[in-house]
């Protein structure tokens, strides 16, 4: 099925319209699975109906069938085939009803998904990057007035969302594969952001980061992507090595710190110092970030890594400069 898919789209340069073809993956996958749970049982009970009463295999198909999805139309003459056509049908519900009890249990892990991933969206920009999450975080959306005092909740929520994707990413991996209703939106891109909100916080502006908060919040994000791209067996470490460091340049970095500069964000350490620290910091989740979104063709969002296709990386979107309004006469 992946591969059907990603044959689908290797013509397809636009985003937008990639987006849209993979939204039907996930469906896909569920009904493919199905399709073939069924298959093999209509397989392996055509397989032992044949030897009984010296039957053709066309006859211990049609049997099988007819008992698997519940027809009724062919009734195998004997006691064994009658035993083996009752098993067949039994076997036939109990696959049926255990997708339909899968399928709420997916939705619900979605749903929980999808409500943080909306949530960090007017925080972070659409597509979602950390040094923009830190910035509006700042900016208050013109307030006046900071709103860094609200990291610590942000970031006890998002460790919390770790945990929770980790485990049920991992237990159902096609939802790794559902992907969010908006196209500029996605799970992975915005956990990435927070980590990178999170490691440059600590790293730029120590006396304003909440230490313990955001290093938990590091600690459950990159355990989670590199649960989940093992889980998809992607090649990534357990333990990420210290010394690999990361593909995201210097130069990416210093733009940054000019985006957060542009809102007055209290940086106070210097870039070439605190460059180190954000390495040691980013090198935990980077590979597993960028592999699971090449993987998954999210958004190409600043700082999410290459994608199979050669599509340049797309900026948050920002609101347009509002006017002001005029005093009151």
């Amino acid at each position: 099925m992946l591969i059907v898919y990603q044959m689908t789209i290797k013509r397809v340069s636009d985003y937008r319209r990639r987006d849209k073809i993979l939204a039907t993956q996930a469906a896909a996958i569920l009904v493919g699975q199905l399709v073939s749970w069924l298959g093999i049982f209509l397989a392996g009970f055509t397989l032992v109906l044949w030897p009984c009463n010296g039957r053709s295999i066309t006859d211990s198909l049609t049997d099988a069938g007819s008992s698997i999805f519940t027809l009724g139309f062919a009734e195998p003459a004997g006691s064994v085939p009658a035993v083996l056509a009752f098993f067949a049908a039994a076997t036939g519900m109990v696959v049926v009803a255990l997708q339909i009890g899968y399928l709420p249990t997916l939705y619900s892990a979605f749903n929980r998904r999808e409500t943080e991933v909306a949530l960090l969206n007017s925080r972070s920009g659409v597509p979602s990057w950390g040094p923009e999450l830190l910035a509006r975080t700042h900016y208050a959306l013109g307030s006046g007035v900071s709103t860094i005092d609200t990291l610590p909740e942000l970031y006890r929520a998002w460790e919390r969302w770790s945990a929770d994707v980790a485990e049920s990413h991992t237990t159902y991996l096609p939802l790794v594969r559902f992907r969010s209703p908006l196209p500029y939106s996605s799970w992975v891109i915005s956990l990435l952001a927070v980590l990178d909100s999170a490691a440059l916080v600590l790293t730029l502006a120590p006396e304003q980061a909440p230490t313990v908060a955001a290093r938990l919040c590091l600690r459950g994000g990159f355990q989670c992507l590199s649960r989940i791209a093992r889980a998809m067996s992607l090649d990534v470490p357990e333990e990420a090595d210290p010394d690999a460091g990361i593909t995201l340049t210097y130069e990416e970095f210093l733009d940054a710190i000019s985006r957060m500069r542009e809102v007055d964000f209290p940086i106070t350490r210097d870039a070439a110092d605190a460059w180190p620290d954000f390495v040691g910091w980013r090198v935990n989740y980077e590979s597993a970030a960028y592999r699971i979104a090449a993987a998954v063709d999210a958004v190409p969002a600043l700082w999410s890594g290459p994608r199979r296709h050669a599509t340049p990386q797309v900026p948050p979107r920002r609101p347009p400069s509002g006017r002001q309004r005029r005093a009151e006469q």
